[in-house]
């Protein structure tokens, strides 16, 4: 009798505790879609006005800080509302698991899980909320000012371009340097103004400058545009009687200059074409001190933009919700690479190879074979493995990647060996099969917008290495 009392006393409590958990995902739900509903409704006025911004020149300094202020809350917008989406799913199977489950403590159990989940989603929904509503009371001299902003003319390729092969984020760091190259300088015209873009390797610099460049009023602004490298700096004294008009000269440090030098290159441009105008690019930040202008710091994505570029690259023409649990392991992939303080190479090669499989096993192997490259590398060399790449010069570890001893290092072309074979990052990630005998060359990302960048590498066995110790 006992037994039968104690079962069907257990059964009532769970039923209890389903029914309460069925109406608190109730009442919350219709709050929360609410919510979500305004947050869809403020993401979709933001994203259109920056858009549009990017399609106009803006010279005002405060309507470029407001820009950057519009994107971070975009993105910020954007990340929360998938992480909202994805927990709703997992409510979705907590409440089945709960139906379907006779134990009145694993019900308590989930439905205390559920509650401090949701109040944690509620919470951040309504921040990001609050966010883009502060934004966007803000925005209303922002946009009439916009309207006011002379509008970038593109033709129809270069529209097909700009969308199919575009470059992410940096809305107000492009519109500084369009206003930098197509206003006077404050100093008058007999002064030679210097523009430093300062950051880390593959952040994106010399992107952003062949973008800028490829604007129709800049090239029609300046008779010629000149791309220095920065150890061959006095080699344009000797070319002076060719070097006529107004000039835009970009030149790309590697190690930093003497000073006599740069005031012998100054003076020599100060002399040949008033109105000419320099744009310094480099990691070096003492550069910095040749500038006329406040210099541009290219930084890493935040983790906010870095998920939104992640997403849609690795996703393509997919619908991510179709997907929730890829969804869930881009949000990974975004903290992993954030971590790592990944580049833009690195986070397209990975992206590249999860597009070419949408499976959950496959993604979760790629996951896995990224993390263990980066621990390895870290425990190696105590940075990061871009870093001791391509700035301290250490051959990096892929043993992860190929599933063989490897390492990697940069690949210079010579004309008189023959050239090894090839395999991209991506096809390596996905099969590491596809690898090939012997020494091979490691094509790990090739831009398709200017300057069109190749990051080429060689990757040499590391077997005979480790037999050897």
């Amino acid at each position: 009798m006992e037994v039968a009392l104690s079962a069907v006393a257990g059964e009532l409590v769970s039923r209890f505790i389903s029914f309460l958990l069925n109406k608190y995902h109730s009442s919350r739900l219709h709050s929360q879609e609410k919510v979500m509903e305004r947050l869809h409704h403020l993401l979709m006025r933001v994203c259109t006005i920056v858009e549009e911004a990017d399609t106009r020149y803006i010279n005002n300094s405060g309507m470029m800080m407001q820009l950057k202020m519009l994107s971070q809350a975009m993105y910020r917008g954007y990340s929360v509302v998938d992480n909202s989406k994805y927990q709703a799913l997992q409510d979705g199977a907590s409440s089945d698991e709960v139906s379907s489950n006779d134990s009145s403590t694993w019900s308590l159990y989930l439905a205390k899980r559920s509650r401090t989940t949701n109040k944690a989603t509620h919470l951040e929904l309504h921040c990001a909320l609050e966010s883009l509503e502060i934004v966007v009371a803000n925005m209303a001299e922002f946009v009439i000012l916009l309207g006011g902003c002379e509008r970038m003319s593109r033709r129809p390729y270069d529209i097909y371009l700009y969308i199919d092969n575009f470059m992410f984020g940096r809305h107000a760091e492009k519109q500084k340097l369009l206003s930098f190259l197509l206003h006077l300088d404050p100093l008058g015209d007999d002064a030679l103004a210097v523009l430093p873009l300062i950051g880390g390797a593959t952040t994106g610099k010399k992107t952003l400058v062949a973008h800028v460049c490829g604007d129709e009023r800049v090239r029609g602004r300046f008779s010629s545009i000149l791309h220095l490298k920065g150890d061959n700096l006095l080699r344009i004294l000797d070319h002076g009687r060719t070097m006529k008009g107004m000039m835009l000269i970009v030149i790309e440090f590697v190690s930093d200059v003497d000073d006599d030098d740069w005031e012998r290159f100054h003076s020599f441009l100060m002399r040949i074409g008033r109105g000419s105008k320099i744009i310094i690019v480099s990691r070096i930040k003492s550069l910095a001190r040749f500038g006329s202008v406040k210099p541009i710091f290219l930084s890493a994505l935040s983790h906010d933009e870095l998920r939104y570029l992640f997403k849609i690259m690795a996703f393509g023409s997919v619908d991510p919700t179709e997907h929730p649990r890829l969804l869930q392991l881009a949000d990974e992939f975004a903290k992993v690479l954030h971590s790592m303080q990944s580049s833009l190479v690195e986070i397209t090669v990975f992206a590249d190879a999860l597009r070419r499989s949408l499976h959950v096993q496959s993604w979760c192997c790629i996951l896995d074979k990224g993390r263990r490259f980066f621990k390895r590398n870290l425990s190696m060399y105590g940075m990061q493995p871009r870093i001791a790449l391509l700035e301290q010069g250490h051959p990096v570890d892929i043993t992860d990647v190929t599933s063989h001893p490897h390492s990697m290092a940069p690949y210079t072309m010579n004309t008189s060996v023959e050239k090894p074979p090839s395999v991209t990052a991506a096809e390596l990630l996905t099969d590491p099969s596809v690898r090939p005998k012997g020494d091979f060359i490691l094509i790990l990302w090739e831009s398709r917008i200017p300057p069109h960048e190749s990051f080429v590498y060689f990757v040499t066995s590391r077997a005979q290495d480790k037999h050897q110790e």
